[in-house]
């Protein structure tokens, strides 16, 4: 069973309807098992921080999407023991630690880093990472 690495940005989308929201919550079917490091609920809190503060949310809302996110079926990683490769990857692919670590969990799974993050894909996409990274709209 292949693990899928969640990153902030599709996790949102399983909350809040974007664009790419039916794909990301393609994702929540039982057959998958999906991870993500720590850093995912500071990341979504803070995505949620900033709706509420553009008008998008409420402050209640936000609070129970996070609520909501702690009681899926995903099993959240300590980063400690990634941070190293993280930052190797990083230097490496001259992205931020941020979002290598989700990188660095998917290569120890032997999983898949999947995101809503174009930028992110499209500049892993001729490196050697590029079989670890799945840009979410291209998930099946």
């Amino acid at each position: 069973m292949t693990a899928w690495v969640i990153d902030a940005s599709v996790a949102v989308k399983w909350f809040v309807p974007e664009i790419h929201s039916v794909d990301a919550r393609r994702l929540l079917i039982e057959s998958n098992a999906l991870v993500a490091p720590e850093l995912l609920l500071t990341e979504v809190g803070n995505i949620l921080w900033k709706k509420h503060r553009a008008g998008e949310l409420e402050a209640v809302e936000a609070r129970e999407i996070l609520v909501e996110l702690r009681r899926l079926p995903m099993r959240i990683a300590r980063m400690a023991p990634y941070i190293e490769n993280a930052l190797a990857l990083a230097i490496k692919h001259q992205r931020t630690v941020y979002d290598c670590i989700y990188l660095a969990l998917a290569i120890h799974e032997g999983g898949r880093f999947v995101t809503a993050d174009r930028k992110l894909s499209n500049a892993l996409v001729d490196t050697d990472a590029a079989d670890c990274v799945v840009y979410v709209e291209e998930v099946n």
